[in-house]
């Protein structure tokens, strides 16, 4: 049984989620080849040779995988399918945006966000927003499979770097087209790969608020900055900050969640954090119920204080 995992970088390097769905992607019990598809990649996919248990790296190199499009990214995986019996990539927008074509162009079920991986072909998921695990086994010839990268350690560098060949291109389907793009640029790292994450709730009441509350407090402890889905759709935070069943699934050594209450749907995609730290004025927040540590205080005094105590430590 051979795997191929499909590699998610930024052409000059991988991020973090590749080398958590590698690990899954091992132990599947497969040899595991990875595919680096951009434009100018090498560097990414000199990287990914480097990965302990890659025993190949397929280098599809050219303008047409250069912006993320699903359809001629689709088509290159669906063309190099018949050497793989299982087609791996992590949980991210990408990947959701892919891997539901390369099931249906092939003609199976996909298996996805995975948790772990009981044989080669079972598997469990949670489902009902985190509140109950489905085991899920697979007849499929072919397994088309997404890792929800919060449950996997990261694969390290191994000792001998894999060899990179040239994957020839598959013909486009020129379904879409790049149009153009705006990208948030920012100093903290990203959601799904920060050990420290501070996160804003509906009751922070405007953006201002962020910018004066959660995000000085985020940099005195070099953390990523999340949001409920309230607050994003209240305009207090842009999308790619929401932290949820239906935003980002996070699991950092410390989620601080403020002024959150802790509906179901923001809880399924922070439960897994090693350390939950909650302040909300509500005592009977549900929030609390999963908080290892509860701070019952109004987060406009509290948070405040706790950033200037930071200071005073020298963080």
């Amino acid at each position: 049984m051979t795997t191929l995992l499909i590699a998610e970088h930024d052409n000059a390097s991988l991020k973090d989620a590749t080398n958590k769905a590698l690990t899954a992607a091992a132990e599947l019990g497969a040899e595991v080849h990875v595919l680096v598809a951009g434009e100018n990649a090498k560097g990414a996919a000199e990287a990914a040779a480097k990965l302990k248990g890659v025993t190949k790296v397929l280098l599809a190199d050219g303008a047409s995988y250069a912006h993320d499009l699903a359809e001629p990214l689709a088509a290159l995986i669906v063309a190099l399918a018949p050497n793989y019996d299982a087609f791996v990539a992590p949980a991210t927008s990408r990947a959701k945006n892919v891997m539901p074509r390369v099931a249906a162009l092939l003609d199976v079920m996909q298996v996805p966000e995975i948790t772990k991986v009981i044989a080669p072909d079972t598997f469990e998921r949670p489902i009902y927003a985190g509140n109950a695990i489905q085991t899920v086994k697979s007849k499929d010839a072919k397994k088309v499979i997404t890792v929800r990268t919060s449950t996997f350690a990261a694969t390290q560098a191994g000792d001998a770097a894999a060899p990179i060949e040239n994957a020839a291109s598959a013909t486009d389907p020129g379904l879409s087209s790049f149009v153009g793009e705006e990208v948030a640029k920012s100093d903290r790292p990203e959601l799904t790969s920060a050990k420290i994450i501070v996160s804003g709730g509906r009751a922070m009441q405007s953006r201002e608020n962020f910018a004066k509350y959660i995000e000085p407090l985020a940099d005195k402890l070099g953390a990523g900055v999340g949001a409920s889905r309230a607050a994003v759709d209240a305009g207090y935070a842009p999308n790619d900050w929401q932290v949820g069943q239906t935003g980002k699934v996070v699991a950092p050594e410390l989620y601080v969640a403020i002024g959150i209450s802790g509906a179901i749907q923001h809880l399924a995609g922070m439960k897994d954090s090693k350390v939950i730290v909650a302040i909300n004025k509500d005592e009977d927040a549900p929030i609390f119920q999963v908080a290892d540590y509860g701070l019952v205080a109004d987060l406009y005094q509290a948070v405040p204080e706790l950033t200037e105590a930071l200071a005073r430590l020298g963080k």
